[in-house]
């Protein structure tokens, strides 16, 4: 594509119609877009196009195409084609800064996340002037471009706050700061100074603050990793102006806004994470300053109202305190009992109260509430924040904190106690004390697995949990029956199991709830109690025990994702495929209706899958339905066929890229639950899973794969007779999947499945070809995967062919290739095969290679005959081994390109793992001792000899050990 005025008005005529809200005009027009943008230019006419174009849609809608097409494609992934040429990558990085700083703020914001994604991948090695082009602008004087900057620098240095330790980081991090580290202290400086200069220009500070703001974020991650020197050389500078702008107050950047916080308090929030980040990390430091922090957050925290605006700073200033009062050198500053009854009554207290704004969000908006409440993205709520406090607190201080809050809980009861309908905030307050009060350490899969001695938990719960549960009305003060549930779910390890199995009934009665938040829950907490394990790792509760409640759990559990809200509440689903796996047969009187609403869900999510949780657990429920019921009774595999192929049919023919991979996974558990040939409802999908565009999408490798063994498995005769023309495109797979690392091995499990089970005659022709493929990937790219795969496919193919078959096949490709195989593959790297089965195999198949193959016995490659037994008795005793080259260690974790469908593995749909030899070896040691017998007979003297003369001492033992272990002699 020329960069000509004809194409930026092509271009600019399809970004319009991708903007249009009728789907028939907009979605030929991205397809059109994902055609052109491989093409050369493509990228520049996209900035050309933002920078000169009249139309500021245009420019908007141009800058945002650009930074996702920069998102999709600037990475080069291994194995695959570089999707933007080189001229592109060069002229985007030298003409993008630039741009980004002379653009207005909207368009600024696309380029500098584009700018972020590039550096992940260039800077500092390929674009290592980015950098001083940027410090440069500091000089411009101009904050709109400052901020530029800024911007920019946070978004390319916020990763040094999760990256893991490594020599690569330090010395990218130890080069930013010293380009970066003094012109950003005295920018800081200069900022703050003007702050002073026009304390009176609203408009002016509004600039100056959002500055000031990005200096703290990138102080923030550049101490992140360590205390660097400059910093800790100027630390006097950054703490003094840090506390003077947490002790600030100016009138003209107080905002009337209540939900929405202002710049001051975004700044003031960053400064406490910043302390905190100092008195965790460099706690020696910054000694001398903490106790001005201390008192200037605590002055904060005391005068701070309580509008949801406020919420980030009361949090990141009530975490300040909480990360002080753990360290053991700071706890004189807590030790004064005043001083504890006044954080408990001042802070913790006011802040645990359930506001307006969380009756809102319980009521509007509970999804957002129910994530922040049960999934821990409560990070920054003020209740969180008061609960980390009080665990830190109960760390030096338990007795005292419980005994003050005892008192606090009790008056709060009593309160409630006066006027429920009035005062149950006060029983909310409650709880959520009482639980922060015992929780001392949680997981996501246990609950509470460390609780606080001095609190009675079960007393609380059948006091004052269980009567609010018990009482007829599901619908009546749904925030203290959330809490009810919640604290079921908390403490389900520290209450007795009595008094859970009282819960359950009243769980599944919630479940008709009216609001999301409660029927939610009690999904939820089901599902975390069916999880349980008892004694001997078994579920804590029984099918036996659920069984009284089989029908109305069933019922309640599909009724609740017919309420208004819940049509794909994960939490149910989850719920939904826990207790099939729970009960297992008892559901199988239920199936066909189970099986039916189940369908007519997947069909109506399948319109637009949006939630990917939801959509797993679906495909695991109906995995189980399969499973259990053809256990029982196999044939009705059938009915599952009938119910499922029409939804599956709409699926594929449709397109719709999120289910395809579990559709594949059903249909690969219905088509190995029958036991004889393949139906011809399977046989027409055949030729269809082998087009070349399904393979494109990674997500479905996996899941195609599997189906397609599923098909060798089942169906080899009927492919060989009626499908012998697909069997090149069979091949073909196999050849894309190898050429692959990333994929590699499930080419070998495609290849495997095909010598396992195709008549030999059907693959004849194709043998040599095969052979020869690998051995050019193993000349190109040589991995240990690659190499584990490649043993287990020989050893196999010689235990289907025979060992003279292998011998003939490595010759026939070039002389003397067999004894090189042997000599530089299988003798020093057999020790890397892992895994039961593939370790039989292989011990099989060299068993075979030993006894079975003449050559080995009186040609050149007799001298190996010794190190190869050797070897294989290493497989046998010697740990496996898992070193792997330094240059090899990242090949694995190879991202999804762009924004493919991940593969998601259900767990329910998992394939028994198959041992092709399991008939004919039991125990692999005993076979080789029976072999060398038998060939020990047909040659006499010969093995004894080769053996006591060559094999090592020990190996000779073991040996010895096998020989007596199946009564047998050498002779």
């Amino acid at each position: 594509m020329e960069l000509s005025d004809a194409n930026l008005q092509t271009l600019t005529e399809y970004l319009k119609k991708t903007l249009d809200p009728d789907p028939a005009i907009r979605r030929p027009a991205e397809k059109f877009l994902e055609s052109v943008e491989g093409n050369q230019n493509y990228p520049l006419l996209l900035l050309t196009l933002l920078e000169k174009s009249q139309d500021n849609v245009i420019k908007v809608c141009a800058s945002v195409t650009f930074k996702n097409y920069i998102k999709r494609n600037w990475r080069i992934v291994e194995d695959e084609p570089n999707k933007i040429c080189e001229a592109d990558r060069v002229a985007i990085k030298a003409n993008i800064v630039h741009l980004m700083l002379s653009s207005p703020e909207q368009i600024q914001k696309q380029l500098s996340d584009a700018i972020s994604i590039i550096g992940r991948e260039d800077f500092p090695q390929k674009w290592p002037d980015l950098l001083t082009e940027m410090v440069n602008r500091f000089q411009s004087g101009d904050f709109h471009v400052i901020n530029g900057v800024l911007r920019t620098a946070h978004s390319l240095f916020k990763r040094y706050r999760h990256e893991f330790k490594s020599n690569e980081l330090w010395t990218e991090i130890k080069l930013v700061l010293d380009a970066f580290a003094l012109p950003l202290t005295n920018l800081f400086k200069a900022t703050i100074e003007l702050c002073s200069t026009h304390a009176n220009d609203a408009s002016a500070l509004r600039i100056l603050f959002s500055s000031l703001i990005l200096i703290s974020k990138l102080f923030y991650s550049l101490n992140f990793q360590d205390l660097p020197e400059f910093f800790e050389d100027n630390m006097e500078t950054w703490m003094d102006n840090f506390h003077t702008l947490l002790t600030l107050d100016n009138k003209l950047l107080q905002t009337d806004d209540e939900e929405e916080a202002g710049l001051l308090e975004l700044l003031k929030s960053q400064i406490c994470d910043n302390a905190a980040l100092y008195a965790q990390k460099y706690d020696e430091e910054f000694q001398r300053y903490l106790p001005r922090f201390v008192t200037a957050i605590w002055n904060l925290l005391v005068t701070t109202g309580q509008e949801v605006k406020y919420d980030l700073l009361v949090s990141n200033a009530i975490q300040f305190l909480a990360s002080v009062c753990e360290r053991p050198h700071y706890k004189n500053l807590f030790e004064d009992q005043n001083t504890l009854t006044s954080i408990c009554e001042k802070v913790i207290v006011p802040n645990m109260e359930f506001r307006a704004a969380d009756e809102e969000a319980f009521e509007d908006n509970s999804e957002e509430y129910i994530r922040r409440d049960l999934e821990g993205s409560d990070i920054d709520t003020r209740r969180r924040a008061a609960c980390d406090l009080v665990r830190g607190l109960c760390k030096f201080f338990e007795g005292p904190v419980t005994g003050i809050f005892s008192g606090y809980v009790n008056s709060m009861l009593q309160e409630y106690a006066k006027n429920p309908s009035v005062n149950w905030k006060h029983k909310d307050a409650a709880i959520y004390l009482v639980t922060s009060l015992a929780s001392k350490a949680q997981t996501q899969k246990h609950g509470i697995t460390q609780a606080n001695e001095l609190v009675n938990l079960t007393e609380f719960f059948v006091n004052h949990i269980l009567p609010d549960l018990k009482s007829a009305n599901v619908n009546e003060f749904p925030v203290l029956k959330a809490d009810g549930i919640k604290y079921i779910m908390i403490f389900r390890n520290q209450v007795p199991k009595e008094h859970l199995v009282v819960s359950i009934p009243l769980l599944i009665n919630h479940l008709q709830a009216e609001s999301i938040v409660v029927h939610t829950y009690a999904a939820h907490a089901l599902e975390r109690l069916f999880t349980m394990r008892g004694p001997n790792n078994a579920t804590l509760f029984t099918a036996a025990e659920i069984a009284p409640f089989v029908e109305i759990l069933l019922t309640n559990l599909f009724k609740a994702l017919t309420l208004p809200g819940s049509s794909e509440n994960e939490y149910i689903m989850k719920a939904i495929m826990r207790s099939f796996s729970l009960l297992q047969e008892a559901i199988i009187p239920y199936i066909a209706t189970l099986i039916t609403q189940l369908t007519q869900k997947l069909l109506a999510v399948s319109k637009n899958p949006s939630k990917p949780h939801f959509n797993h657990y679906m495909f695991e429920a109906i995995c189980l339905s399969i499973r259990i019921t053809c256990k029982a009774n196999p044939a009705a595999v059938v009915n599952f066929e009938e119910a499922l192929f029409l939804a599956f049919t709409e699926i594929l023919q449709n397109d719709v890229q999120e289910f395809i991979p579990y559709v594949f996974q059903v249909m690969s558990l219905l088509l190995e639950t029958h036991k004889n040939d393949i139906p011809s409802s399977y046989m027409a999908l055949f030729p269809h899973l082998l087009q070349p565009v399904l393979w494109e999408r990674t997500g479905n490798i996996p899941a195609l794969v599997r189906l397609l063994q599923a098909f060798l498995e089942r169906g080899s005769n009927t492919i060989a007779s009626a499908a012998a023309d697909k069997i090149p495109g069979l091949l073909g797979v196999f050849q894309k999947l190898i050429a692959s690392k990333a994929n590699d091995h499930q080419g070998f499990y495609l290849l495997n499945s095909i010598i396992e089970h195709m008549p030999p005659e059907s693959v004849d022709q194709y043998r040599k070809q095969i052979f020869i493929l690998l051995f050019q990937r193993l000349q190109n790219s040589k991995t240990t995967k690659f190499i584990k795969s490649f043993l287990v496919f020989i050893n196999l193919y010689c235990i289907k062919y025979g060992a003279l078959a292998l011998q003939e096949i490595f010759d026939g490709i070039q002389p003397k290739m067999f004894g090189m195989v042997l000599e530089k593959i299988i003798i020093p790297e057999i020790q890397k095969v892992s895994g039961n089965v593939e370790k039989k195999i292989c011990a099989v198949g060299i068993t075979k290679l030993l006894t079975e193959c003449p050559p080995m016995m009186d040609t050149e490659y007799t001298k190996l005959w010794t190190p190869l037994l050797q070897s294989l008795i290493g497989l046998f005793e010697l740990p496996e081994d898992d070193t792997i080259p330094d240059e090899e260690h990242f090949i694995d974790i190879e991202d999804t390109p762009g924004y493919q469908t991940a593969f998601s593995q259900l767990a329910f749909a998992g394939k028994k793992e198959h041992d092709p030899v399991g008939q004919m070896v039991n125990n692999p040691k005993i076979h080789l001792a029976q072999s060398l017998h038998k060939l020990s007979t047909a040659c006499p003297g010969r093995v004894p000899s080769m053996v006591s003369t060559s094999l090592n001492a020990e190996a000779l033992q073991y040996l010895q050990g096998y020989l007596q272990a199946a009564s047998v002699t050498l002779l």
